[in-house]
């Protein structure tokens, strides 16, 4: 039995990361540039992995290193953004909005146990 391959080619065009950095895609209604997105998106990974994930200092060269494969990680997450139209950004900040009610939630818990053993 002989199955004939398919010869049709596919060319993958080439990566340029300054035209992808200087090129614009809609957030919030407006055009902004995708390295200041990339930058929201960075910032706000960095937030969340200092807030949830890191449990003691790290020595100097693993922070670095955490702090890099963050970056790389922010990078795909930004092709994932532009180019599949997920809604990364979006999904962060509102990542960080429920952390900042949690945390205000535990603060107006905190008050009110606080007056509870004052008065």
């Amino acid at each position: 039995m002989h199955i004939a391959a398919n010869t049709e080619t596919v060319e993958i065009p080439k990566f340029d990361f300054v035209d992808f950095f200087s090129g614009t895609d809609s957030l919030f209604g407006l055009q902004i540039w995708n390295w200041v997105i990339y930058l929201i998106i960075f910032i706000g990974v960095s937030y969340i992995y200092n807030k949830v994930f890191r449990t003691r200092k790290l020595p100097i060269l693993k922070s670095l290193i955490v702090y890099i494969i963050l970056a790389m990680g922010s990078f795909l997450l930004l092709v994932f953004q532009y180019d599949a139209n997920i809604p990364i950004v979006y999904s962060i900040l509102v990542a960080i909005g429920l952390m900042l009610l949690v945390r205000i939630r535990y603060f107006v818990e905190e008050r009110r146990e606080n007056k509870v053993k004052k008065g």
